[in-house]
């Protein structure tokens, strides 16, 4: 299993990357021209990852967010597609559920970085005591004191 980390550009929370999802599942804007899929939120990255048997064994795609990874999804689908200019890509196709992960920081970066399952942040469980049912603000400012 492996994961990819890409940074969510334009997003300024957890809440706001999945109103974005949310409008884009239902086709609503985002130039979607019937070939991605729906239902299922996704995104297009220039290179392909010659991994991809090992992301989609399990693996996920982290989100940072702000300079903190904050979330992940499962990756469904990893599939070569075109862009509106016609230049090759990768289309990346995510589970809808957003999980919340313990935050932790990263520098900025270009693309998309592999991750492995060792050095992926853990999960945020709600009522477990690592500050899952905490406001995301706060967990901001608790992961940037490495109280969390």
């Amino acid at each position: 299993m492996l994961h990819l980390v890409k940074l969510a550009v334009g997003i300024t929370s957890l809440e706001d990357l999945a109103h974005r999802q949310r409008t884009m599942a239902e086709g609503a804007g985002d130039g979607l021209d019937g070939t991605q899929p729906s239902g299922h939120p996704w995104l297009r990255t220039r290179m392909f990852p010659r991994r991809a048997p090992e992301i989609l064994d399990r693996g996920s795609l982290y989100r940072v967010i702000n300079g903190l990874i904050l979330c992940r999804q499962r990756v469904v689908e990893i599939r070569p597609d075109t862009r509106e200019d016609g230049v090759a890509c990768a289309l990346v196709v995510l589970a809808p559920e957003i999980i919340p992960v313990a935050p932790r920081p990263m520098r900025p970066f270009q693309g998309w970085r592999y991750l492995s399952p060792a050095d992926a942040p853990p999960d945020l469980s709600v009522g477990g005591g690592d500050g899952g049912t905490l406001p995301e603000s706060l967990r901001r400012d608790l992961a940037g004191l490495c109280l969390i």
